[in-house]
């Protein structure tokens, strides 16, 4: 097949190598789609806490089922109860699913508590083992999730940073009356600005970038709370920041209201994170709040293809970008330079794998 391999931080290539094959409890996805977002710019071009090389990127991902491997003896499944059998039953080939991009022991405190994103043996898709970027990946039975019916495979991998979402406006504490800012006008910024009026927040969207606010303004699915601004107007109550930048979070930091709360959703490379000063009498004195949220749990997902099925949620519209694996250098740049906004990478499938012979789940 052909995947995307990085060998070295700093440069990849287009190699040709072979399908994998699956395991006890996993399923052969032929992948129909992979979102290029700005993690995957990071892990490329920066490296990343969580990468292990050689790797195939890519964590966003929808496909088809093609095979399934033995039977497992047991699933770790999460501890709020949500599985892959209650959230759409077995599977077999032929299924659409979308594949929740971690792997969880289902032990340790934190997958206790329902936070298997904070696994201490997370294993992440496209990080600690082979993503997306490829005609086929391998993924344990228990990260799929059902596609629902009507929902098309490119609005469907919109479920994975829709996820992240969800649980920065979770751990925000975002409810109904909230004033919320949202920095930055990009893919992520607009999921969760949608998602947070969905929430029933008033939502101010914060960017420089003049073209990226009358963009998001004229946008089909923008709901009627949400605005976009270079500088909120008032305080806010939540403030969540989806730019990797320092300046942002000094911003989102000094709009803040008494006892508004700070999400960190997006990382910084360690040179801008040590620049950063935060002033704790401020904290103090307002009854602030900072919290970090990295990532999303398997029941995000659930969550997740629950809005975008329903119709609840629109993101056809932020689909700006659709490209062949070969042009990923091209999607790179189009997600550093901020042209875009959704890139969708689309494999350009041979032969179904020849090694493989599937195997019936009855």
């Amino acid at each position: 097949m052909q995947a995307i391999l990085i060998r070295e931080v700093g440069s990849y290539e287009l190699a040709d190598l072979p399908a994998p094959e699956p395991g006890p409890g996993e399923a052969l996805i032929r992948v129909s789609v992979t979102g290029l977002c700005r993690t995957d710019l990071k892990i490329i071009r920066h490296g990343h806490r969580d990468l292990t090389l050689p790797r195939v990127p890519g964590e966003e991902v929808v496909g088809e089922v093609l095979a399934l491997g033995p039977p497992a003896p047991a699933v770790a499944r999460p501890s709020d109860g949500v599985s892959p059998v209650s959230a759409g039953g077995s599977f077999v080939p032929g299924d659409r699913v979308y594949v929740y991009p971690g792997v969880w022991c289902g032990e340790c405190p934190s997958c206790r508590r329902g936070a298997e994103n904070l696994c201490r043996r997370m294993r992440i898709m496209g990080f600690h083992r082979d993503g997306g970027f490829a005609e086929y990946v391998v993924a344990p039975l228990q990260s799929l999730i059902p596609v629902p019916e009507g929902l098309s495979d490119e609005e469907a991998v919109f479920a994975e940073p829709l996820s992240c979402c969800l649980n920065a406006l979770e751990l925000g504490g975002v409810a109904e009356g909230d004033a919320l800012g949202v920095w930055g006008a990009g893919p992520a910024g607009t999921l969760l600005s949608r998602a947070g009026a969905l929430r029933g927040a008033g939502v101010v969207v914060v960017d420089p970038d003049e073209g990226r606010r009358r963009r998001l303004a004229a946008a089909a699915g923008t709901p009627a709370r949400v605005s976009a601004h270079v500088a909120p107007p008032d305080l806010l109550d939540v403030a969540i920041v989806a730019v990797g930048a320092p300046e942002a979070y000094a911003a989102a930091f000094e709009a803040l209201a008494p006892r508004g709360r700070l999400v960190v959703f997006s990382g910084l490379l360690p040179d801008a994170d040590r620049g950063l000063h935060v002033g704790l009498n401020r904290i103090h004195y307002h009854e602030h709040t900072i919290v970090g949220a990295y990532g999303c749990s398997f029941r995000h997902g659930v969550d997740a293809l629950d809005l975008l099925g329903g119709g609840r949620l629109r993101v056809d519209d932020l689909i700006s970008h659709r490209l062949p694996l070969a042009e990923l250098d091209r999607g790179l740049d189009i997600v550093a330079r901020r042209t875009g906004m959704k890139v969708h990478l689309y494999p350009e499938h041979g032969s179904t794998p020849r090694s493989v012979t599937p195997i019936s789940s009855s």
